[in-house]
């Protein structure tokens, strides 16, 4: 059987694609990027850490619309640095006056977020924003009985930093399971 040149060199470039689950960002990576550049906003962590940007009290009132950035000349020296973006934010009526006193403080932390200066004025555009979601509170700390079945399956490890850390995460885990099937029960009349 002979093997030619051009079948191993076929079989040496083809590339085989990975099976199985792939990872969220992989698939969703290029969409993101996609709606958030036809919005100007090439960093999707100014979206998603917005409340951790600008704090809550903001956020609560004040969302990132678009950045605006200046048209560039046809014939621009490559040396010259790129003109800083306007940000347009959507703020909430009663917030617009508060919003633009704390315009200052808003720029310098967007600013120091993205790593340089980027945006130098904020433009604001006026109109009903959604609620934030809510953070989600402390987990109730586990029963004694959880505690206690998950302190004897953890009893044989040796470090004793790992044992407790195994413990906890155990304990809250048998409370779980231990509501899950409680609550399916019950709702079933059982």
């Amino acid at each position: 059987m002979m093997v030619h040149a051009k079948d191993s060199l076929l079989r040496a470039t083809m590339t085989f694609q990975r099976r199985g689950a792939k990872p969220l960002d992989e698939l969703l990576r290029g969409v993101i990027n996609e709606a958030l550049a036809a919005r100007g906003l090439g960093e999707a962590s100014l979206i998603a850490d917005w409340p951790a940007i600008v704090g809550d009290s903001v956020a609560r009132y004040a969302r990132p619309l678009q950045l605006q950035w200046a048209p560039r000349p046809a014939k621009r020296d490559p040396e010259a640095p790129v003109a800083p973006a306007t940000l347009v934010l959507r703020v909430d009526g009663a917030f617009a006056l508060e919003a633009q006193h704390n315009a200052a403080i808003i720029v310098e932390r967007v600013n120091a977020h993205l790593g340089w200066r980027c945006v130098d004025r904020i433009a604001f555009r006026q109109g009903p924003l959604p609620p934030l979601k809510e953070k989600r509170g402390a987990a109730p700390a586990p029963s004694e009985a959880a505690e206690a079945e998950a302190r004897r399956a953890a009893a044989a490890i040796g470090d004793e930093a790992l044992r407790e850390a195994l413990t906890r995460l155990g304990a809250r885990a048998i409370d779980r399971s231990a509501r899950r099937f409680s609550g399916a029960g019950a709702a079933k009349g059982e």
